[in-house]
């Protein structure tokens, strides 16, 4: 099922703070950290399997209320790190979403065989010669 991410980015609250670092002067006054909410229970665009996927697979990310929490702080443009932290989003949805290729079970080759069992052979071969030689 394709997500509609227009639909989805509605959904997303956005906080400003000041950005930690040097910067002078001007970052003392200026808001230029992002830090992006997503209500992942509360959702109306995602079903209740994708919520579940979303929340097993992003669990690093979200906290005690349900909530997936990203923060952008390397631009000095508010705007510039909004679009990065709905960027980020975005990937981070698809990411967890995507669906995993079912492996299949395959065998180990004549060859491959062959080699495992003549390296068993040579390491028995070495081992045996450090055993004492005993008459008879």
């Amino acid at each position: 099922m394709e997500i509609d991410f227009d639909k989805l980015h509605t959904e997303l609250t956005f906080t400003t703070s000041r950005s930690g670092g040097s910067g002078g002067q001007h970052v003392n006054k200026v808001e230029t950290k992002v830090t992006l909410r997503f209500d992942v229970q509360a959702s109306q665009v995602l079903s209740d399997s994708q919520k579940a996927k979303i929340l097993v697979r992003l669990k690093n990310n979200i906290n005690r209320k349900k909530e997936l929490i990203l923060h952008q702080e390397t631009d000095r443009s508010q705007l510039t790190n909004k679009q990065k932290v709905v960027k980020k989003f975005d990937q981070l949805i698809k990411k967890a979403l995507k669906e995993e290729k079912k492996r299949k079970p395959t065998r180990p080759s004549t060859a491959s065989k062959k080699r495992r069992l003549q390296s068993k052979k040579k390491r028995s071969d070495i081992k045996a010669g450090r055993k004492k030689i005993t008459d008879y």
